[in-house]
């Protein structure tokens, strides 16, 4: 562990050194943190006013890439000065969050319209907000270097929590620019045999000529945290008197737990190149007498996407006797539990598209592709001599023999796009994907969405309107899988799920709301027994969201309400209301911009999933509920120029208001109270 960390920080600090390296400050710019930009490259800031991406020298923007053949999205620039403190806080990644506890380690979203889908590699699904993903790559168009800094800390020495992060943008000309990004977290964690490091890195690139077009990254991670398996008692934190002759207070570190010697660790990388050529003609439009300008207007373009990921998880558990005690089986090795899954995956896109707008009849864009991937999954081997009686292990279940450890499959879709980026008063896109080769030979996905916007109170009132339908197989793990704890062998049918809904914004009330409606059939989860099973009925679940934003000179109140409802609560339970609120004072001092409030998440009681430590999982069960809980973060957060600072003091109602029935899963507390601090500076004058 002491060489691990060591080489972590000296990758961490070499990335460090290598970005500020090529961070050099120049001239002061403008940045445009909620443009909207087209498959063209082309910024709007005002619908009726479209402007080319050569044109804005000195303009900032970013954006992400959008599967399945690289349209590009705009997103705000990682500078906003609000609520930047809420990084550090574990809950704050959605109002109902089931986490183990740590910044960092597995959590489960339990807003169910927020949640993915299971993937392919379910190990990582539970680390999905702390690790780098396709959805969450940023590119910069920042004309002169930007680096930002942040480094948040808390805690003492046997619980302090550090994160830092860095992201570098830099413009080699207006049409090419690199990047670079790092996370590098460790916590100890505040109860016992909780600690975790986590590291992740990556390089960008893109190149928006006028005839071709190149995005691409790489990235890499690498998690490794302490497995506990929660707490021994929950009335260590519910009623500490009854376990220790009426002594209330306990130190969470000396809380025992189930387990002491164990580890999980997920690491992967990804590699994605997304290439355009677009072929049009030139058009020659006359400023004056005097001046011409030519512009490349393309007509349609040829799209080839390489992709490449590979995922790794362990499981290590060194102590034979919490072994014993803690597991139900044990199926290869009584001593000591070494587990490894792996998987990689190549894919190739082609694809061809008419692009919207090079003629006044072109109101979309139309695109067809096919997909070809290669995948393999690499297990822990059998390699026992089972008719040895005197080994002290368990049979395999009844109806299962040897399950393959290496396993290579060739999968292909066929996929065709329609498009309506641009526009005043309506936009559309919709995606339909056909499986043809392999285990996903039949499966169907189409997913589209109407967004339009209609002129009312000197503003616009916004309408977006959404549906899919998804026929998929069942991710291989989920039917093969073999490890020291856990075995099965299942014949999973597709996955069915119909979802609909809408949403409405408005800007002059700051309002938001939203409504879906979903159908799942075959629905995939972990049993109480730590098996994937398949609800081969329908599961409908309703979900409503209001977001509301209110202002009364420096007094602002934003809030969150979701209501959602499961019809089948056995075999997915949901929190049926969560809010998140924050009560702040917004004001300015000289040139200081000032957050001064407290933000509390709470959701009602329900069946949290348990947490299964050897497979990052989660698992239904019908023992405990918890919920009913607020949360509340009392904080100071500032913006003075390219700086942002904040002092949280997290978990503020602690001892004051709530009760002490803080889990947010069974057996694993939510962090006592603690200061933290943060810091970020945008390097970019």
């Amino acid at each position: 562990m002491a060489n691990l960390k060591l080489s972590v920080i000296r990758q961490v600090a070499a990335i460090v050194v290598t970005v500020l390296l090529f961070s050099v400050p120049a001239n002061s710019q403008e940045v445009i943190e909620n443009a909207e930009l087209d498959s063209h490259g082309h910024i709007n800031t005002n619908p009726t006013k479209r402007l080319t991406v050569e044109s804005l020298a000195g303009l900032s923007y970013s954006w992400k890439i959008l599967s399945p053949l690289g349209l590009r999205e705009t997103v705000p620039m990682d500078t906003l000065p609000f609520n930047y403190y809420q990084n550090s806080v574990p809950s704050m990644v959605s109002a109902a969050y089931a986490t183990t506890g740590n910044l960092g380690a597995e959590g489960m979203n339990m807003i169910f319209s927020e949640r993915p889908a299971m993937s392919d590699f379910f190990f990582r699904d539970g680390l999905r907000p702390w690790l780098p993903s396709h959805d969450k790559v940023r590119f910069y168009n920042t004309r002169i270097p930007m680096t930002l800094l942040s480094f948040n800390t808390s805690g003492g020495r046997e619980n302090s929590q550090d994160r830092l992060q860095g992201t570098f943008s830099g413009n080699i000309n207006p049409k090419a620019q690199v990047g670079a990004m790092v996370d590098y977290l460790y916590s100890k964690g505040s109860y016992a045999n909780q600690a975790l490091k986590s590291l992740s890195w990556g390089l960008s690139g893109s190149y928006l000529g006028d005839r071709y077009e190149m995005q691409a990254y790489y990235y890499h991670f690498n998690s490794l945290n302490k497995e506990n398996g929660g707490i021994t008692d929950m009335l260590y934190i519910t009623d500490p008197a009854e376990l220790q002759g009426g002594v209330t207070k306990i130190d969470p570190k000396s809380i025992p737990t189930n387990l002491s010697n164990a580890h999980t660790r997920v690491k992967g990388e990804e590699l994605y190149i997304n290439n355009r050529y677009k072929i049009g003609y030139w058009q020659e439009d006359e400023i004056d007498d005097t001046t011409t300008v030519r512009t490349y207007i393309p007509v349609s373009s040829f799209i080839y996407t390489l992709r490449y990921n590979s995922n790794k998880h362990s499981f290590i558990d060194l102590n034979a006797a919490e072994t014993a005690k803690y597991f139900e089986h044990t199926y290869l090795n009584p001593s000591e539990t070494r587990d490894n899954t792996t998987n990689w995956a190549i894919t190739n896109t082609f694809g061809v598209s008419l692009l919207e707008g090079f003629h006044k009849y072109a109101k979309f864009g139309l695109a067809a592709y096919i997909t070809h991937q290669a995948r393999r999954y690499n297990q822990t081997p059998d390699t026992l001599d089972r008719t040895d009686p005197d080994l002290g292990l368990d049979p395999f279940p009844e109806g299962i023999g040897s399950i393959k450890p290496k396993v290579t499959q060739q999968l292909a879709w066929v996929g065709a796009q329609l498009t309506k980026q641009r526009g005043e008063h309506l936009r559309y896109q919709a995606t339909g994907q056909l499986g043809i080769l392999g285990d996903v030979a039949a499966d169907l996905k189409v997913d589209g969405e109407i967004a339009t916007r209609f002129p009312l109170m000197r503003d616009s009132l916004q309408i977006k309107v959404f549906g899919s339908f998804h026929n998929e197989e069942a991710p291989y793990l989920t039917k093969h899988y073999l490890s020291n704890h856990h075995i099965w062998e299942n014949d999973f049918g597709k996955r069915r799920t119909v979802n609909f809904g809408g949403q409405i914004d408005f800007g002059p009330t700051d309002t938001h709301f939203k409504v879906s409606a979903t159908n799942l059939q075959n629905h995939i989860y972990f049993g109480s027994d730590g098996l994937p099973r398949q609800h081969g009925g329908s599961i409908q679940v309703l979900s409503l969201s209001l977001e509301q934003n209110l202002k009364l000179g420096i007094l602002h109140w934003d809030n969150k309400i979701y209501y959602q409802t499961s019809s089948n609560e056995d075999i997915l339970a949901l929190p049926k209301f969560a809010v998140y609120s924050n009560l702040y004072l917004h004001f300015n001092i000289a040139t200081l911009n000032v957050q001064l409030g407290i933000d509390c998440d709470y959701y009602t009681k329900y069946h949290a999933p348990a947490y299964l430590p050897s497979l990052a999982s989660f698992a239904n069960q019908n023992e405990y509920k918890v919920g009913n809980y607020p949360f509340c973060n009392a904080y100071f957060n500032c913006k003075l120029s390219k700086t942002r600072f904040y002092v949280l003091y997290s978990h503020a109602n602690k001892g004051l208001f709530g009760g002490s029935d803080y889990f947010s899963m069974p057996f694993y507390p939510l962090n006592p109270s603690r200061l933290q601090l943060g810091l970020s500076i945008d390097f970019t004058n």
